[in-house]
């Protein structure tokens, strides 16, 4: 039987007439943590401190997690161990403190070098040296460098970049896995991870190197993780962290692309196929609204009922959308818009079958499970376009959005309104909020040209066995 969030104490106790986190520590770890971590949450209710501590606790076990890793000697736990000690040295305020300071780091890096890997012998005299692991010297080395001050490590800043730039989860994804992959590629090429160690040099070596990584990576994806170290660098470089952005002016190459390659827009078959087949309301909803709006997919699933009021959907900020975007609601999605809206008080979702992840800290779009469902759902009638030797088909969710501006094009709704309704950057036109603005009242007209394919009402025929849609 589910637990009642209403008294749901897990991870919570009471202190001083507050709840407050309270996270068990491993035994092993508790010389260097105690036995609980702990955090206040500053209520008295108990509703409040349940949708508060979530987060909590995934920082508290981070962190629980970080000091395993030191404590077993991972580069990552070792590197964020020296970022402590940096911190510290900066409140010391004696000679003797800083003395006693210096013995301990020098104590921990032999600690780090660890046994012997093997013996050298002198072959003129006979006599036996002791040589330490080369990549566990290189990791002493440099936690000294960071413990002293004299180095950053490369994601030192990063948390508080991210939480500044305001960017969505999938590009808050891409912001962690390029340092991950400029952090691992340092390791591997026996550079130190720090940001010192990145001079024009080393960004331009690790961008000939990128291509490689983690079995390879397409073109496109490099572009991506190279403009996101690029702009973190910016962010440091403003802060006055490094000195300039060192990836800026890094090009690659564009790789021509066949046309006959490209992602394309769902033919009006397809779409039939789609809305025809046997998918769930909470789908067909989605892809109506999809191929009615041009709307992303994520865009959609996280629509409340407060965003389709006025006769237009407020569709939240996507890719390098600076604002939120209204659209006109289809005419043939009003009934479904109220339906959606019934009863639900304006900070409801209008796809509560669709929930945000619920792991606390997750990277992943709302929509990350409705895609997947979608993808499924495809294959299952027949719409599909994998060429051999590629993994992504050609068609995906992102398809009715393309479907959407072919008809709109060809019932010549003028190129300036449609790049305002589907949000592509444009001039001179904004839609604003109401309905009976000019330009709204225009984006009303166009949308409505945008007509779905006559459905001639007879089974889809199954093509292939619904499955998940990872392969």
């Amino acid at each position: 039987m589910p637990r009642n969030s209403r008294n749901d104490t897990r991870w919570l106790e009471r202190h001083h007439g507050s709840w407050r986190v309270t996270v068990a520590v491993p035994r092993e770890l508790h010389k260097s943590l105690g036995t609980r971590l702990k955090k206040a949450l500053d209520t008295d209710s108990l509703s409040l401190a349940n949708r508060l501590k979530f987060k909590v606790v995934a920082d508290l076990k981070e962190r629980i997690e970080l000091e395993r890793e030191a404590a077993q000697g991972s580069p990552r736990g070792i590197m964020r161990e020296a970022t402590k000690i940096a911190e510290l040295s900066r409140r010391v305020t004696c000679d003797e403190e800083r003395d006693e300071l210096q013995a301990a780091i020098r104590e921990r890096a032999a600690e780090i070098v660890g046994p012997e890997a093997r013996e050298i012998v002198d072959p003129r005299t006979g006599e036996a040296f002791p040589l330490p692991d080369p990549g566990r010297a290189s990791l002493a080395a440099d936690f000294v460098a960071v413990a002293n001050g004299r180095a950053t490590p490369l994601a030192t800043h990063h948390a508080e970049f991210i939480g500044q730039a305001g960017n969505t989860m999938r590009t808050r994804a891409d912001d962690v896995r390029a340092i991950q992959y400029l952090t691992e590629w340092c390791r591997r090429e026996r550079l130190p991870a720090t940001l010192e160690a990145v001079t024009p040099a080393v960004a331009l070596r690790f961008k000939r190197a990128l291509g490689e990584l983690a079995g390879g990576i397409e073109p496109a994806t490099q572009k991506k993780y190279l403009n996101r170290l690029s702009v973190y660098w910016t962010y440091l470089a403003e802060n006055e962290f490094v000195a300039a952005n060192v990836w800026a002016g890094l090009k690659l190459k564009r790789k021509k692309v066949d046309p006959r390659e490209e992602e394309r827009a769902f033919t009006d078959d397809e779409v039939r196929r789609l809305m025809e087949g046997p998918a769930p309301p909470k789908l067909r909803d989605v892809m109506a609204i999809g191929a009615l709006t041009g709307a992303r997919l994520d865009a959609i699933v996280d629509l409340k009922v407060k965003h389709c009021i006025d006769g237009a959907f407020t569709f939240k900020p996507q890719k390098k959308e600076r604002s939120e975007r209204d659209v006109p609601i289809h005419p043939a999605l009003v009934e479904l818009v109220a339906n959606r809206s019934a009863g639900k008080a304006p900070d409801d979702d209008l796809f509560p079958e669709w929930p945000k992840p619920r792991k606390a800290g997750s990277l992943r779009e709302r929509s990350f499970k409705t895609s997947n469902a979608f993808t499924a759902y495809r294959r299952f009638v027949g719409v599909d376009h994998v060429l051999p030797g590629k993994r992504r088909s050609l068609v995906n969710f992102h398809s009715f959005r393309r479907w959407f501006i072919t008809k709109a094009e060809q019932a010549d709704v003028p190129e300036p309104l449609i790049a305002a309704i589907v949000g592509h950057k444009r001039t001179g036109i904004t839609l604003g909020r109401y309905s009976q603005g000019p330009a709204m009242r225009q984006a009303r007209r166009a949308v409505g040209k945008v007509k779905l394919p006559p459905l001639d009402g007879l089974p889809v025929r199954e093509v292939r066995s619904l499955r998940p849609a990872s392969r």
